[in-house]
């Protein structure tokens, strides 16, 4: 069940085989290898059809349970993520890491109870999916550690629910990101209700480029604020050494304009399209890895703490 909380005040609104190449390749920073073209089939992972559900995945139309709730998740979001608050948020209210300190397994531990209102594909605890998609990379990507330790932290920002992290909202930590500072682009799910944010109509962030300029990077961009930015300046500033793919999926897994419908391209640079492979690659498991078939945590755990080991230091600031 979802962690309930007394909301502070924020003063907010409302096998083992190679990975497969085909030939053509791009060598990453860290010396990691991905493809140049993506294969359908490029590993023994079969993604889904239907959700636990039922119904097609990220259907946000579809008749469910979760439908309304889902819905009213995006509007209070899409209101409530301004450029102001973005900014107040990574300068003033987390970005300093003054929280907790902890290790990234306490850190899971951490999600058992929380599940993701935004999310109309699963109402399992976060743990299962992170697990889910670590395991199903795993038994594709054999020799790619670093994968497999990125699957089971990308979500771990979630924590910022948690009273101890001050019980931000779920609008404020879940959900599809997008940019802040430029024009709401039409593919974000429920783009309507971009109409009552204040940002919308300003003159300064409503044009394609908004403060930004073409070709800047993405490090250069502000997204809307909650779990996949903070992990990543949690794992950027206590000195992780996972490679830069590894980063840029934890930050934009949920820039689902970005990756799935081709939106703000014009602002990532070499590096982005780079590791744009990856995230493409990380996203098939991320997404159609959730089910209710469980995952032996006790089992699995040994292998995971090998690898937060080798990347992170033993407690980090958060």
């Amino acid at each position: 069940m979802t962690i309930l909380i007394e909301q502070p005040d924020h003063g907010l609104l409302v096998e083992d085989k190679p990975i497969p190449f085909d030939g053509n390749e791009l060598i990453l920073y860290g010396g990691f290898a991905v493809p140049e073209t993506l294969s359908s089939n490029n590993g023994g992972f079969d993604a889904p059809e239907i959700n636990a559900f039922g119904q097609s995945f990220r259907d946000y139309e579809a008749e469910s349970e979760r439908k309304e709730s889902v819905e009213e998740f995006y509007r209070v979001q899409h209101i409530n993520q301004t450029y102001d608050f973005v900014k107040r948020m990574r300068e003033e209210v987390y970005g300093k890491l003054d929280k907790v300190e902890m290790s990234i397994w306490e850190c899971c531990e951490l999600l058992n109870d929380v599940v993701d209102d935004s999310d109309p594909d699963l109402d399992e605890p976060q743990i299962e999916h992170l697990l889910q998609t670590a395991e199903a990379i795993r038994q594709d990507y054999p020799h790619q550690d670093w994968l497999h330790l990125t699957a089971l932290i990308h979500d771990l920002g979630k924590v910022l629910l948690h009273p101890s992290f001050g019980g931000l909202p779920q609008w404020a930590v879940v959900g599809d990101t997008f940019p802040l500072g430029c024009a709401f682009d039409e593919s974000i799910v429920h783009h309507k209700y971009f109409k009552e944010n204040p940002d919308y109509e300003n003159p300064l962030y409503n044009t394609e480029n908004g403060v930004y300029e073409e070709r800047c990077g993405l490090d250069k961009v502000l997204m809307s604020w909650g779990h996949d930015d903070y992990m990543y300046l949690v794992a950027k500033q206590n000195g992780c050494t996972l490679p830069s793919a590894a980063l840029f999926i934890i930050r934009y897994h949920s820039f689902y304009a970005l990756h799935r419908a081709g939106a703000y391209t014009h602002l990532m640079n070499e590096e982005d399209e780079a590791n744009m492979k990856w995230l493409k690659i990380f996203n098939k498991y991320d997404l159609y890895s959730k089910s209710k078939v469980r995952v032996d945590v006790e089992k699995v755990k040994p292998y995971y703490l090998s690898l937060i080991e080798k990347y992170f230091p033993a407690k980090l600031k958060w």
